[in-house]
């Protein structure tokens, strides 16, 4: 056999498309874990205890300064990029290596990061002393604490100070905890029962109610008894602030200009240069901890995504619940009941065409159709006391969540279509031969084989829904939500208020933010914590599905 006819043998047997195949799968494997891996890195690692530096740096004709600060980035640039800034390198020297170095202290020094090139770094040290202050506003703060107040006198300082300023920092931790549930809980519900009371006063005076009788005057009783409690709870807050606003830090900084910080203002403070290894994991937990459940901060750059991961969950779930039944409907009719022809061809063409249709399309029939029509309508029926100011005539979880449902709804049909399709005919017509109707063969027998294809119809609408956010930024989703759309104030979930959405997290961050450097890791953060979420839902759904198959097996066959 010739060398000619052995390859074409090869070629014939099909093992090099096999082969192809494979490694075509084995790169694109590789691929999306090295993606993964990426953004798993750059934004977990923002989250670690850096050690603190202190720099003597002296650029060619000024003086020398001291610089306090995280290193964050490090590159290489040519002697002409530097040459424009005003910068001029040795005689020789084509390249410089230099430092990003988040300074902190934006509200003194006007900015947060600064590039600073190592020729002219004289000296680097890491002292223990050197202090991270996390605040509610204004970022981080670098510096020495020099001592601890109270009401302005000095109660601790030296050796003594960071024990008293770490007792301190929980009280106050914990007053702003106080605070903070008495305005959102106690405060909320009375505003909210103020509300209602208002709404109710303006109905009876749409139903030509005359004032002074019997409605308006509880009205009038409960108002007081409304007033009643807030004025107890302004006067716990007076208090609480007068608390809160008791003690104050002190902090040199790398200009050695003293500055007074209240530790109201305070989140946590550390010392990384001073941390062991198992104490700087714990900080780091911490850190991430505090990413995950807490609220943003300075336009999403500081703090936590917890509303955002909410929202998102919420939305998902809502969209879930409305999806399913209605593509499993669909699907059965399409399968089970509809005459095969033409008309029922064209359909299936047109629901596949739909699931190839720009999202943001469905964003603006959603915007247009389920927000201005329905929401509207629905605030003329049942929310006239409200209007002008409308209820569900403005975008918020429901619109999103059914907006995203008809965006996924062709996913699901054609999935559970398919599902349908691989039930043996045999099964329907053993089914009706011992006495079951159609609606019970497909209720009880049909659609329980049929479940695990819904499951994975299912799967597949999350994965792309959760990930949306073009058609969200039109019916719902908002930079910064300022409640959850589920409290504790009845009817406890709240459909028709705006939400938070990861997806849209990563593009106002990424894009919108003033201060570049600090979301930039924040993008890669919130995008892989995305990716995780996606990730166990599916795993649940696909959990489900497995389930499922096992019980019907007959559904494989």
């Amino acid at each position: 056999m010739t060398k000619s006819t052995s390859i074409k043998t090869w070629f014939d047997s099909g093992k090099p498309w096999v082969w192809l195949n494979a490694g075509a799968v084995s790169i694109s494997l590789v691929m999306v874990v090295g993606l993964l891996l990426l953004i798993a890195v750059r934004g977990l690692s923002h989250f670690w205890p850096a050690d603190i530096k202190q720099i003597s740096y002296q650029e060619p004709g000024q003086e020398s300064i001291t610089l306090i600060g995280e290193k964050v980035d490090h590159e290489s640039v040519p002697a002409a990029r530097l040459a424009i800034s005003g910068v001029e390198l040795p005689e020789g020297q084509d390249f410089a290596q230099r430092t990003l170095l988040k300074v902190g202290n934006r509200d003194y020094f006007g900015l947060d990061f600064r590039w600073i090139n190592d020729p002219w770094i004289q000296d680097v040290t890491y002292p223990e002393g050197l202090l991270a202050v996390e605040r509610r506003e204004w970022g981080n703060f670098y510096g020495y604490l020099v001592n601890v107040k109270q009401q302005g006198e000095v109660v601790a300082d030296g050796d003594n100070a960071w024990d008293a300023f770490q007792q301190r920092l929980e009280r106050s931790n914990d007053l702003v905890s106080q605070i903070k549930s008495i305005e959102k809980g106690e405060i909320g519900k009375i505003n909210h029962g103020i509300e209602e009371l208002r709404l109710r006063e303006r109905r009876l005076k749409l139903d030509n109610v005359a004032e002074g009788t019997l409605p308006y005057r509880e009205i009038e009783e409960q108002e007081a008894v409304f007033e009643q409690r807030y004025a107890k709870l302004r006067e716990q807050l007076d208090t609480l602030y007068g608390d809160l606003n008791r003690d104050q830090i002190t902090i040199r900084m790398s200009n050695d200009k003293e500055v007074e910080i209240p530790l109201a203002k305070v989140v946590q403070a550390y010392k990384p240069n001073g941390m062991g290894i198992t104490e700087k994991f714990g900080q780091y937990f911490h850190h991430v901890w505090e990413f995950v459940s807490g609220d943003p901060r300075e336009a999403n750059t500081e703090g936590g995504i917890f509303p955002a991961i909410f929202g998102t969950v919420m939305m998902v779930i809502i969209m879930a619940i409305m999806v399913t039944p209605f593509g499993v409907v669909a699907a059965v009719y399409l399968k089970e009941y509809a005459k095969q022809g033409p008309v029922i061809r064209l359909i299936r063409i047109a629901v596949n065409n739909l699931a190839g249709v720009p999202s943001i399309v469905y964003g603006v029939f959603g915007l247009g159709f389920f927000v201005y029509f329905v929401g509207g309508s629905i605030d003329e029926l049942l929310f006239q006391a409200k209007l002008p100011s409308p209820t569900f005539g403005s975008p918020g979880l429901l619109w999103a969540s059914l907006t995203l449902a008809i965006l996924t709804v062709p996913v699901v049909i054609v999935a559970t279509e398919e599902g349908l399709s691989r039930i043996p005919r045999a099964i329907r017509e053993g089914s009706l031969a011992l006495g079951a109707t159609k609606a019970e063969t497909l209720w009880r027998t049909v659609l329980p084989m049929a479940a695990p294809a819904m499951m994975t119809g299912l799967i597949l609408a999350v994965a792309r829904a959760a990930g949306e956010v073009a058609p969200l930024m039109m019916v719902g989703v908002v930079k910064l939500a300022p409640a959850l759309p589920v409290d504790n104030i009845a009817p406890y979930l709240h459909l028709d208020r705006q939400f938070m959405h990861l997806g849209f997290h990563i593009y106002d961050v990424g894009f919108q933010s003033p201060n570049v450097e600090a979301a930039r890791p924040l993008v890669y953060a919130t995008a892989f914590l995305l990716v995780l979420i996606i990730i166990v839902l599916n795993m649940a759904a696909i959990g489900i599905r497995n389930r499922l198959r096992e019980t019907y097996k007959a559904t494989e066959s």
